[in-house]
């Protein structure tokens, strides 16, 4: 495991050691509900196949010159709740050139692949993922936020404000998070704690490193 999943998940256990000293749920009800939730995100989603941007334009398949600038699109699935990534050359854009299902877009310098030192995604192209994520419900696009909210706090984008514990009903943990330099007096940021294992965590880490082509 990387030094940087590693620092990830000691975020995650320092919330598993606060849980510890909350009293357990009053009904078993609520338990057999986590239990299940658990079960189902360990090794979250092992079949999920991310593609690599691929060095051509999305809408007109001319080769994408390392130096060039390009924009880069995440597009939701239409069978699954992962995403697909296409680049655009500016001209394509311009014109109006847009990918179905289009969720988030942001503007990157093409690499050469020859080049060994990593790429990093602007930080404000981070924070507007995650809160565009921010009122998905689906499991997977929970996880990915989560994971997405960890790597901001470790990389000190997002400070950790403080935590709304999980409820018998059914609530999951929620960690209240601030954009740097923001308000402390502004109203915090939520994102559900799903639980996640050491695992889920470096396999969506990855999966989020293939979609942006960005060493997080």
């Amino acid at each position: 495991m990387s030094d940087k999943i590693a620092s990830l998940s000691e975020l995650v256990r320092r919330s598993a050691d606060a849980r510890a000293s909350v009293p357990p749920f009053p009904t078993d009800a609520a338990r057999i509900t986590f239990l299940f939730y658990d079960s189902r995100m360990t090794r979250f989603n092992p079949g999920y196949q991310v593609d690599r941007p691929t060095g051509h334009c999305a809408a007109t398949g001319e080769t994408l010159e390392p130096g060039s600038i390009c924009m880069a699109t995440l597009c939701e699935r239409e069978d699954d709740e992962g995403f697909d990534r296409f680049d655009y050359s500016m001209s394509a854009w311009e014109r109006g050139d847009r990918p179905p299902r289009l969720f988030s877009y942001w503007r990157v310098t093409v690499p050469d692949p020859q080049a060994k030192k990593p790429l990093f995604v602007d930080e404000e192209v981070l924070l507007d993922l995650f809160q565009r994520l921010a009122d998905d419900e689906r499991p997977q696009r929970v996880a990915f936020r989560f994971v997405l909210g960890l790597i901001l706090i470790r990389k000190k984008h997002l400070k950790l404000a403080g935590r709304k514990p999980a409820t018998a009903d059914g609530e999951h943990e929620r960690w209240l998070v601030r954009p740097r330099g923001v308000d402390p007096d502004q109203p915090a940021l939520e994102m559900v704690d799903p639980r996640l294992s050491e695992d889920d965590i470096e396999d969506i880490t990855s999966q989020l490193n293939e979609i942006l082509n960005a060493e997080l």
